[in-house]
């Protein structure tokens, strides 16, 4: 399940046509994802602007919050975008089925098992996926592995179909599990097993299960990544701004096609939330002044799950509150006031004053991450006041754990790679 975390939507789009002159929405003419933003001109989704000061940030999700492939690297153009009524991530566009079906599905680096509505779904919109029409969908039934790693999988009957429920940023979705051929930029998993959702009953979540399904790019067993065969554990992405109008970003899937000469960090497995891709966080500074932090709210602890993870899904870095507002404190004290607070943002000044920000770094075990200020700074949609784009995580939301955001990934190259356990980071303009 994807971290309960506020949450900034963006898209992961596929184009096939080449880009031209003339229309800026068409993709290149490369094999690539493209990610654009849920908001932005390019996207599907695009919804009239709202009244708010960010209208793309909708506070209330944020907190509830990709076998058979070809043997050969797998990478899609990316722009930036967003969804109507989904919590913020990546939505990348896959085809589902023989013919496949066009469905947007949320990329999410925290969970497991994937999911698309089917026809007839309950509380789902009208987008769903038909597989009657598809001539290779089939069910799995309970005497297959893939019902015993799926959490919430139940067998009613002996020889049934393998259901399960899931919690999903408060609302719960019912399932049965199947598989069918799911086709993702240059390349296809012949048999994706994935959740056939039927229904989704609202549980104060406000709506946030993904509208057209989730892949998930977590590390358990029933993950894209860990279906994808050959290219099976290592993939990569570049987020653009999300203000970046075209495709321009990429997801790539494999080994090969990987930056090399790439600092790392080692990947930290935690039995406690096994699917999150955790690292070890040193330490933090501000401009020229390294946070005093006490070592234990940075501390990897895999008998509670504390400890600090990236995720795509997360839009603005959440910190433990000791951690939080020692960098809050170290960055007031660089910049020239006053200050003011703007919804999720509690450090918000003059955007004249931006030139006076200073950098923040964060320290990781063998990698130090000097974030840009795109990186570091958020803007209202008026343009008048900037605002540090990282908050407290609450007191009752994953408050042992700090989560390294999407916002503070922007033009990064970001290298999951599980076969070595290291996770690799290095600047790449994809705007």
């Amino acid at each position: 399940m994807a971290v309960q975390i506020l949450l900034l939507s963006f898209f992961l789009l596929y184009t096939s046509s080449s880009i031209t002159a003339s229309d800026p929405c068409s993709s290149p003419s490369h094999s690539d994802l493209s990610i654009v933003h849920i908001h932005g001109p390019c996207s599907p989704f695009r919804r009239p602007r709202a009244a708010s000061p960010m209208p793309w940030l909708d506070e209330t999700k944020d907190l509830e919050r990709v076998s058979y492939l070809a043997n050969r690297p797998i990478s899609a153009p990316v722009a930036s975008g967003q969804a109507v009524g989904i919590i913020g991530n990546y939505v990348v566009r896959i085809k589902i089925g023989s013919p496949g079906q066009t469905m947007y599905t949320v990329l999410d680096t925290s969970s497991d098992v994937g999911w698309v509505p089917c026809t007839g779904c309950t509380g789902c919109g009208t987008a769903q996926f038909d597989t009657s029409s598809s001539t290779s969908y089939e069910p799995l039934d309970c005497t297959l592995p893939q019902c015993t790693f799926a959490n919430g999988a139940s067998c009613p009957t002996t020889g049934s179909s393998c259901l399960f429920n899931q919690s999903y940023g408060g609302d719960t979705l019912s399932a049965a599990l199947a598989r069918d051929v799911l086709v993702l930029g240059n390349g296809q998993v012949a048999n994706y097993a994935f959740g056939c959702v039927t229904a989704v009953v609202s549980g104060g979540g406000g709506g946030s299960v993904p509208p057209q399904g989730l892949l998930g790019l977590g590390r358990g067993y029933m993950s894209m990544i860990s279906q994808a065969g050959a290219l099976a554990g290592v993939f990569s992405y570049c987020l653009p701004s999300f203000r970046s109008y075209y495709f321009s970003g990429s997801l790539k899937l494999g080994l090969t096609g990987q930056p090399t000469n790439i600092r790392t960090t080692p990947l930290l497995r935690n039995p406690h939330r096994p699917s999150l891709y955790y690292v070890n966080l040193t330490g933090i500074s501000v401009g020229r002044v390294n946070v005093p932090i006490d070592p234990q709210f940075l501390a990897f602890d895999p008998n509670t799950g504390a400890g600090t993870i990236i995720d795509s899904g997360t839009v603005i870095t959440r910190f433990v509150g000791p951690i939080y507002e020692a960098v809050r404190d170290e960055f007031k004290k660089q910049l020239t006031g006053p200050f003011t607070s703007l919804g999720a943002f509690d450090t918000c000044f003059t955007a004249t004053n931006q030139a006076e920000a200073p950098t923040v770094t964060l320290h990781f075990t063998g990698l130090d991450l000097k974030l840009p200020v795109e990186n570091t700074l958020i803007h209202s949609s008026s343009g008048s006041l900037g605002c540090l784009a990282m908050a407290s995580a609450p007191d009752n939301v994953n408050s042992v754990l700090n989560i390294i955001a999407s916002l503070q990934q922007q033009n990064l190259r970001i290298v999951f790679d599980t076969v070595n356990s290291h996770l690799g980071i290095t600047r790449e303009v994809c705007n």
